[in-house]
């Protein structure tokens, strides 16, 4: 689907009314007019908010903001949100229709191939804190998923490498013939479409088993604790990608040597996030991360659920007293 011609399947899930497109500093001159044109073209009223790149946007003060846009713009419950962008404004957009109001509709049309794969599929929204990543957030369903592969030509390589991260996981969790299939990263943008789509299908298979997250679509979040953790850490310099990474390669070292899954699978995991040039060292100590662990939304009084590798397309979760969580990150880092 293309994104010009958004106007006309918005028109199959709203009768015209106003639409507020969210986006960010680096999308925008790029996209929204396409966006704003073919949604007014459809007959809708558009507005937009631009926000500065970064996760650093996703915050409690950005969220009232867009709110307060919102009610200036006389946005009524028959309205909707459009995210125009990657993982931050999907997120921050959703939060923001998710609790507008109670709730009108948001549209994702995700521009970066972390978003496409991931975050904007299963209706997880979110804002950051100061004390951690996504702890004010809510459910809140997309009713349309605009998949546009030729949005994704502008990456940059690093975003588009943060992205891979999350496909990567896709297939450690799920699919053994999905990681054999994106081992050269020569190869990777031949076969796109047809990544992103088994991507797809693995978060939406997850989620409709598990919507609200309190059990198997926990596995989701593979690498994602520590990742979490180091993201965090570095002032958000380092992208939730490459954060990812190392997460997940920490993970799979832990679980060979907790004997949790074999050597030879800790090994195949580390070498194909090496071939894509992912940095997979950790500057930050077991204390540091911890810390930061006992705020992580896993976490479930004074137990954590870690998401571990048993083989190439197939992970467990494993509920671990946060005392324990802090003696295994010390046989890792």
């Amino acid at each position: 689907m293309k994104l010009s011609e958004i106007g006309k399947e918005v028109l199959n899930i709203q009768d015209c009314g106003k639409l507020l497109i969210i986006t960010e500093d680096t999308v925008a001159p790029l996209y929204l007019e396409t966006c704003a044109d073919s949604l007014r073209n459809a007959g809708f009223t558009v507005f937009s908010y631009i926000l500065p790149a970064g996760e650093a946007s996703k915050n409690g003060e950005n969220f009232l903001k867009l709110l307060e846009f919102a009610a200036e713009k006389s946005l009524t419950r028959s309205d909707g949100i459009v995210a125009l962008g990657g993982g931050m404004v999907g997120d921050l957009a959703g939060f923001t229709a998710a609790c507008y109001l109670r709730g009108i509709r948001v549209i994702q049309v995700p521009t970066t191939l972390l978003s496409a794969v991931d975050s904007s599929v299963g209706g997880k929204t979110a804002i950051d804190l100061p004390a951690g990543k996504n702890l004010a957030g809510a459910f809140h369903q997309p009713e349309l998923v605009l998949q546009d592969s030729s949005l994704l030509e502008t990456l940059p390589e690093d975003v588009f490498l943060a992205g891979m991260a999350e496909v990567i996981k896709t297939s450690i969790i799920y699919d053994e013939s999905l990681f054999e299939k994106i081992q050269d990263p020569k190869n990777i943008q031949n076969i796109l479409p047809e990544v992103i789509g088994r991507c797809v299908e693995i978060k939406k298979h997850f989620v409709e088993e598990d919507e609200e997250d309190r059990g198997i679509r926990h596995i989701l979040n593979f690498g994602h604790t520590i990742g979490h953790a180091v993201e965090k850490l570095s002032g958000f310099s380092l992208s939730h990608g490459f954060a990812v990474a190392k997460g997940m390669d920490r993970m799979a070292e832990l679980s060979a040597e907790e004997g949790w899954c074999s050597q030879e699978t800790a090994r195949r995991i580390h070498e194909i996030l090496v071939r894509y040039g992912f940095d997979l060292s950790v500057h930050f100590s077991a204390d540091e991360i911890f810390r930061l662990i006992q705020s992580d939304k896993k976490r479930e009084g004074n137990v954590i659920r870690l998401v571990t590798v048993e083989s190439i397309g197939q992970c467990g979760i494993r509920t671990v007293p946060m005392e324990e969580c802090r003696a295994l990150l010390e046989k890792i880092l």
